[in-house]
């Protein structure tokens, strides 16, 4: 019996990278998992990927998903995915906040008054506000059945600037909504919490590391992880005797994967990164 055998979970913005690469994880294990993405054909998107490519991917581990186009600006269609949620499986264990905008502006020189408002403010309805209105909905299936894991992807970022300032506030206030979304769920049993994950090689990365200047010059490979390795760590988070000690913190993927014997596909250990880019501000409530 695989150890998520018989959980659901959801992922956001499944289509590629982060998501994509827990999606497979967390299917690989055993839970059902519901992915959503708004790339269902190939081309819709610059970069490659699309949820029925992830959906084979997982099937082809052994896996069981069941996709759901999703368009994380419309709050009627993330209540009738979790209303879909609950009314085929009954319950929902874990949810993963990962769905980003990240415009190319954001990866640009040009200052926060030089760059598009519509650009700045939709990293913040994606990367927080969608992530609250989907952990709200969440939260009334997982309170009442007293168990659960809300994941917010957050990172370095939230501490030291990186990129852009839309990107930075956003981080930041992901880290604080996750710190008291915990404070209320616990009673209930229910875990928020708020994930910082280093330099990833998803399609985008590797995009970037070829056309941002300076980017290749600045990255020691050695840091960079998998898109699987989070999910990795938060599949033994799930399942960790320890879970409801960790809610509400921000913790570093790179710290709690030892913690849980986890390592990255290629079987390293991936640095934390605490000194060179700051420590969370939240730990546990």
């Amino acid at each position: 019996m695989r150890p998520l055998e018989g959980k659901v979970a959801v992922v956001t913005g499944a289509s590629r990278g982060i998501g994509k690469g827990t999606a497979c994880v967390l299917a690989e294990q055993g839970a059902t998992v519901y992915i959503t993405a708004r790339t269902v054909n190939a081309g819709e998107n610059p970069l490659p990927g699309t949820i029925g490519e992830t959906i084979a991917e997982i099937e082809r581990r052994g896996g069981k998903a069941i996709g759901v186009a999703l368009d994380l600006h419309d709050d009627y269609a993330i209540a009738a995915l979790f209303a879909q949620v609950k009314a085929e499986k009954g319950r929902l264990d874990i949810l993963v906040n990962n769905a980003m905008t990240i415009p190319d502006s954001m990866t640009s020189k040009a200052p926060f008054w030089e760059k598009s408002l519509a650009d700045e403010w939709d990293i913040w309805d994606i990367g927080l506000r969608a992530a609250f209105i989907a952990s709200h909905h969440a939260a009334k299936i997982m309170a009442p059945q007293g168990s659960g894991l809300i994941a917010c992807m957050s990172g370095y970022v939230g501490r030291t600037y990186t990129y852009d300032v839309m990107f930075g506030t956003t981080k930041t206030a992901t880290d604080r909504m996750a710190r008291d979304m915990g404070v209320e769920l616990k009673p209930r049993g229910v875990a928020s919490v708020s994930l910082w994950q280093g330099f990833t090689y998803t399609e985008r990365a590797i995009e970037n590391l070829k056309t941002v200047p300076g980017m290749a010059s600045q990255l020691n490979s050695a840091v960079g992880s998998s898109p699987e390795f989070v999910g990795r760590v938060i599949a033994a988070l799930a399942l960790a005797p320890d879970l409801m000690s960790r809610t509400g913190g921000s913790w570093i993927v790179a710290e709690l994967a030892p913690a849980y014997g986890v390592t990255d596909i290629d079987g390293r250990m991936i640095p934390s990164l605490r000194e060179e880019r700051g420590s969370p501000i939240f730990g546990p409530v």
